[in-house]
């Protein structure tokens, strides 16, 4: 839970300030405003409400699937700065809400059934969601780093950041 108090804090550390091109459009399939309106997605429809249908159903109940693109039609007519107070008070509210639920190591090892992967512990959950945010993390640095490609000329290719798909 550490890592998720402190991903709005470095969102808001990295990109506000940065010219609208960097930020509005990329190569990639994402952008950087666009990877800010998937995370407040997920808060609103996918960590913590599958939490609660673990511990209130189990597997007895699959989770909703989860759309990776509907932050698109939320995202309308909102500024970065928007986007990124949104996801601050969403994530804020969330671990204060999983604080709420005093889960025990017990909790941990419950069952909930994921739509395409089938069973899977809340702790396997929890962990995912940090892992997830630290995946979109790096999404970002890679999406700006791209600025400074060509800058870099043959430096490059010490830089890994700076190669496709470095995972």
């Amino acid at each position: 839970m550490m890592v998720l108090g402190k991903t709005p804090a470095v969102l808001q550390a990295m990109l506000p300030g940065l010219p609208g091109e960097w930020v509005y459009t990329s190569e990639e399939e994402w952008t950087a405003a666009g990877v800010i309106g998937h995370l407040i997605h997920g808060e609103k429809t996918d960590w913590v409400p599958r939490l609660r249908i673990i511990l209130a159903f189990g597997e007895s109940r699959a989770f909703d699937s989860f759309d990776r693109t509907a932050h698109v039609d939320g995202m309308a007519g909102k500024t970065l700065e928007d986007l990124l107070e949104e996801f601050r008070q969403l994530r804020e509210a969330n671990l204060s809400a999983v604080k709420s639920m005093n889960l025990s190591t017990a909790d941990l090892d419950r069952r909930g059934m994921h739509p395409a992967l089938g069973s899977v512990r809340l702790g396997e959950y929890i962990a995912a969601w940090t892992a997830h945010d630290l995946s979109h993390l790096h999404q970002l640095t890679r999406i700006l780093a791209k600025h400074y490609g060509e800058a870099c000329g043959p430096l490059r290719q010490y830089l890994g950041v700076l190669r496709e798909r470095n995972l």
